[in-house]
């Protein structure tokens, strides 16, 4: 049971993590369970929070350049609510989620993911796509497979739990490397061009 409960823990401190390294072990969770009584029972309206700068940013954004979808490896109800709480679901064209109710669902950063990601956008040519994940792995992958224009966020100085350790956000945050923005409003620099 404790083994169960730890990855659990995980699961919820930081999935990428857990898609990444443990796929395996998911079998032996439901996915829509674990959605239903982890994420679905998460009090996030007290963890997070509307940001009238984050809206602004979003509404900043140039539509007649681009579309702006959100990608997750949360379940959609999850991913919906709190594109709510942000009070930025109207600025949301679309949405990629991990299905859990396809018992062969992808997620970031396997590859199957994004090339899922870019039919449902209807988009054909990966090098025009804008791509930002608080996961460098997640960054690295769409990268690979020739996503144009790919940021790290890295948000410093918070702790998460990695693979049963405590390690700080940002700790692989590289300052020179052009694609990294410690908070969203560097997206104003780095994609200057889709900003009004």
């Amino acid at each position: 049971m404790k083994k169960h409960l730890s990855c659990i823990i995980d699961i919820t401190r930081n999935t990428d993590w857990l898609y990444a390294d443990w796929f395996g072990t998911m079998t032996l969770i439901d996915p829509l369970d674990f959605n239903e009584r982890c994420d679905g029972s998460l009090p996030l309206e007290e963890m997070i929070k509307p940001d009238p700068s984050i809206r602004k940013l979003f509404e900043d954004i140039d539509r007649t350049k681009t579309r702006v979808w959100a990608l997750t490896n949360a379940y959609k109800t999850h991913a919906a609510r709190v594109l709510k709480i942000l009070d930025v679901e109207d600025l949301i064209e679309g949405l990629i989620y991990c299905d859990y109710a396809d018992p062969n669902f992808s997620c970031k950063p396997e590859e199957q993911y994004y090339h899922d990601a870019l039919a449902k956008a209807n988009v054909t040519d990966p090098s025009k796509c804008y791509f930002i994940d608080d996961s460098r792995i997640n960054v690295d992958a769409a990268k690979r497979l020739g996503w144009g224009h790919c940021v790290h966020f890295c948000e410093r100085g918070l702790v998460a739990v990695e693979g049963g350790r405590a390690k700080e956000i940002g700790s692989d945050y590289d300052a020179h490397s052009g694609d990294a923005v410690t908070t969203l409003e560097g997206l104003r620099i780095v994609w200057k061009e889709l900003f009004k």
